[in-house]
């Protein structure tokens, strides 16, 4: 597995995928499969002095559900399960969590840019699984499913009450099959059906082209294992074109890796510290730009919206802090800690604790905030119906502003 996701990983809200994998926080949708684990384990070690005392509660409810729970014999791997789920879910960070080994298979994989689903950055920390963003040209896009969409209903079966998780089960599943989700979406006063076909995406991280005005556009639609070679790839052939101006696009950009976050805002800030991690006991650990960067005097606008996450907000942080360049679009999501991803022996799937919280360089706090633009643009309806991108348009107007 990569050094860079047993060290972090930087999502947008933690999570498995409505493709295969997970992005968290930003996170996928879509199908995976694992070994299937023995549903036996062996007879628990009980603990011995205080922990023996601390823990008594514990082995006395477990003795009581097997002797006389109505539905016998119980699963003992699904109660060990819960409780490690129980246990952090009691420290009130919905972002530290248990994950068995199919979600932590379905976690990582689509990092790596392939995937089977539906298509979309998901949050399965609330009491619904929520739409993040939809990922570009995918069946969750070509639907219409937004950011803030709860799905309600899977297939006609009411989800309220299930845990995110077991409904991103449901959700995901093999290219070519079908799958009815139901949303609740704020300002329809009715839910909403959406009947959507799974299929194989394959995510490039960087799409690039010049734009009229010789104005450079990259956007940016994950932080995976290959965003930094796709990035420096384009940027090579964009700054040969000697452009003017440019455009980074980071809308619905769900996050990833934060080694990777480092790398890409490296290519646009020249020098100084890029971000913060900042721990529990208040010490902090500081993350400077990688020197030889691309494009760090080429006039910058970034376009942001609710869908920018983690590692996007990270990059784009920077890049306002150092007025390298002027944020344009809506408030983003606000994803501001940092998971380590730690795998359990055995196969026994991972756990995964915020372990610190990232600042910007100004050590602004975005946790549940986001950043401001200085450019509030909104797309309303009619721009969708009409194909028009007032972010866009916005930002191409910034820069033959400030290039003349």
């Amino acid at each position: 597995m990569s050094s860079k996701l047993l060290r972090y990983v930087a999502f947008t809200l933690v999570g498995l995928v409505l493709l295969a994998g997970a992005f968290s926080g930003g996170i996928l949708v879509g199908a995976a499969t694992a070994k299937p684990v023995s549903q036996t384990v062996s007879a628990p070690v009980s603990p011995t002095g205080e922990m023996e005392t601390l823990f008594a509660p514990f082995w006395e409810t477990w003795k009581l559900v097997h002797e006389q729970y109505v539905d016998q014999p119980v699963n003992d791997l699904e109660l060990m399960r819960g409780a490690i789920r129980g246990m952090l879910t009691s420290l009130g960070d919905k972002h530290t969590s248990y994950m068995d080994p199919t979600e932590y298979q379905q976690s990582t994989e689509p990092l790596a840019g392939e995937y089977e689903g539906i298509g979309a950055w998901v949050d399965t920390s609330g009491d619904y699984l929520t739409i993040i963003s939809p990922i570009p040209n995918t069946p969750a896009d070509k639907a219409g499913l937004k950011s803030g969409d709860k799905v309600i209903a899977v297939d006609g079966k009411d989800m309220t009450g299930t845990q995110p998780d077991l409904v991103l089960r449901q959700v995901k599943g093999p290219a070519g099959t079908k799958v009815k989700i139901t949303i609740q979406r704020e300002g329809e006063k009715k839910p909403l059906d959406f009947e959507l076909v799974r299929s194989k995406i394959v995510i490039a991280s960087v799409e690039s082209k010049m734009l009229d005005g010789n104005i450079a556009y990259v956007k940016i639609v994950t932080f995976g294992d290959k965003t930094t070679a796709e990035l420096k790839a384009a940027l090579t052939d964009l700054m040969a074109k000697n452009p003017a101006g440019m455009v980074l696009d980071l809308r619905n950009n769900g996050g990833g890796y934060l080694t990777t976050a480092i790398e890409v805002v490296s290519q646009f800030v020249k020098e100084g510290v890029v971000m913060y991690e900042e721990y529990g006991d208040g010490t902090k650990n500081s993350f400077t730009a990688i020197p030889g960067g691309m494009a760090t005097d080429i006039p910058l606008v970034v376009l942001v919206n609710e869908g920018t996450a983690s590692a996007s907000e990270i990059t784009a942080g920077a890049i306002q802090d150092y007025l390298r360049g002027k944020l344009v679009g809506t408030v983003t999501y606000g994803k501001g800690s940092v998971q380590n991803w730690l795998p359990l022996n055995d196969n026994e799937g991972a756990v995964r604790i915020t372990v610190a919280r990232w600042l910007t360089p100004k050590e602004r706090q975005i946790n549940e905030k986001g950043l401001t633009p200085e450019f509030i643009v909104e797309i309303t309806e009619a721009d969708v119906k009409a194909e028009k991108d007032p972010q866009l348009e916005k930002a191409v107007d910034l820069l033959k502003m400030m290039i003349k």
